[in-house]
């Protein structure tokens, strides 16, 4: 994406992933942000690194920041002034705010009108409930996430924002479909990512499920509905997961164990037969698998060809032989914290990679560069300081 210019408007973290997945793939992106205080993001702590949000820093890397006052004239022109040579904008306001700032798609597009307008949001920009703030929690809630997850009667959301983190990839997919297009016709498109239409994407089989069965389905705790065994066992020494996700796998837990009894049991022969009959075959299996410690048990299933593999920290996840060697984390170069690293590029590309190119900045540490290249000169630059408008 060299010579792709991205102007991000974002805040906290949906859009600012989708900012920095441009960046990574070689994307110009230069952020905007609130005088003073910056990013809601920045000040997401505990954790911190030498004073800095964990939660900013993952995720404004290859990014540049400038600080502008979006609610005064002079920041709204310095806007448009980006906007006429951005290929791409992100914004993720409360619907009807850019509208009132004069950065809305409506009034861009006839500055540019190749500009692709990413709006990231909670509910959507259209729909009876598009007025609704969003966060992560909420979404993952009113999506339906939370009704699946956990044992039954308590619903847990998932440990990390991964309504947010959806919600950033698919507009980042979404610019990247937008581009191409735009190569085609030469023209911009607005591009609409919400919260709420991300995670009903990941409950993918289960709302198929709904209109097929008329039934939601349940929470199941360690488990699956539709496959067995295919959850979270204990071991001697700590839990492991166990995917036997069809029959030929079942019968090679079995043959790798020797468990013949298993094998032979006519109410386990089938899947659809172990999860009717699962209640009879958990406990079974728990109490056997309990007896090995689970390096013991994961080899035996290595060598069987069964998927298998202990349930770890984030600490043990991110060192790990095989999250080192696919350079999982990255290595980032910041003016304040040594050997930084965080979480990499997910997809590597074999002939035009992502890279690490400049840290998450400080706050405004790139204004006074972006301003002299609009063609403002340092005496202005100080007047707009000394007017609140940076």
């Amino acid at each position: 994406m060299e010579g792709i210019k991205v102007l991000e408007l974002a805040r906290t973290l949906a859009g600012p992933v989708s900012g920095q997945m441009l960046g990574d793939l070689g994307a110009e992106v230069i952020k905007v942000e609130q005088p003073g205080r910056g990013d809601e993001a920045r000040h997401f702590s505990p954790p911190e690194w030498e004073g800095e949000s964990c939660y900013y820093l993952s995720s404004n890397r290859n990014k540049r920041s400038i600080t502008v006052n979006l609610k005064t004239e002079r920041g709204k022109e310095i806007i448009h002034e980006l906007a006429k040579d951005s290929d791409v904008l992100i914004e993720n306001f409360r619907t009807g705010a850019t509208e009132k700032l004069g950065i809305d798609y409506e009034t861009l597009k006839k500055i540019n009108p190749r500009i692709i307008y990413l709006s990231v949001s909670g509910f959507g920009r259209t729909g009876p409930e598009k007025d609704r703030a969003g966060y992560d929690i909420l979404m993952q809630g009113y999506a339906g996430l939370m009704s699946t997850t956990g044992e039954p009667g308590t619903p847990y959301k998932a440990g990390p924002s991964v309504a947010d983190l959806t919600t950033g990839i698919l507009g980042a997919l979404g610019v990247l479909a937008a581009l191409l297009a735009r190569g085609k016709t030469g023209e911009g498109q607005f591009v609409d990512s919400s919260l709420l239409d991300g995670q009903i994407m990941t409950l993918n089989h289960l709302a198929t499920g709904f209109f097929a069965t008329g039934q939601s389905a349940k929470p199941m705790g360690q488990a699956h509905n539709s496959i067995v065994p295919y959850q979270v066992f204990q071991t001697s020494d700590k839990n492991i997961v166990l995917a036997a996700g069809n029959d030929s796998l079942w019968e090679k837990v079995c043959k790798g164990m020797g468990w013949e009894d298993l094998l032979q049991e006519e109410s386990f022969k089938t899947n659809q037969l172990r999860v009717s009959n699962r209640e009879q075959l958990i406990p079974i299996l728990a109490e056997r698998i309990s007896q090995f410690t689970s390096d013991e048990f994961c080899s035996k299933m290595d060598e069987a060809g069964v998927p298998c593999g202990p349930v770890n920290s984030v600490g043990e996840a991110i060192t790990s032989p095989q999250a080192v060697a696919r350079e999982s984390m990255v290595n980032v170069d910041h003016p304040k914290i040594k050997d930084l690293k965080t979480p990499a590029f997910p997809v590597k590309l074999s002939d035009t990679p992502a890279s690490v190119r400049l840290h998450p900045p400080l706050l405004g540490e790139h204004t006074e560069d972006v301003l002299l290249s609009l063609g403002f000169n340092s005496e202005k630059i100080s007047r707009m300081r000394e007017d609140g408008v940076l």
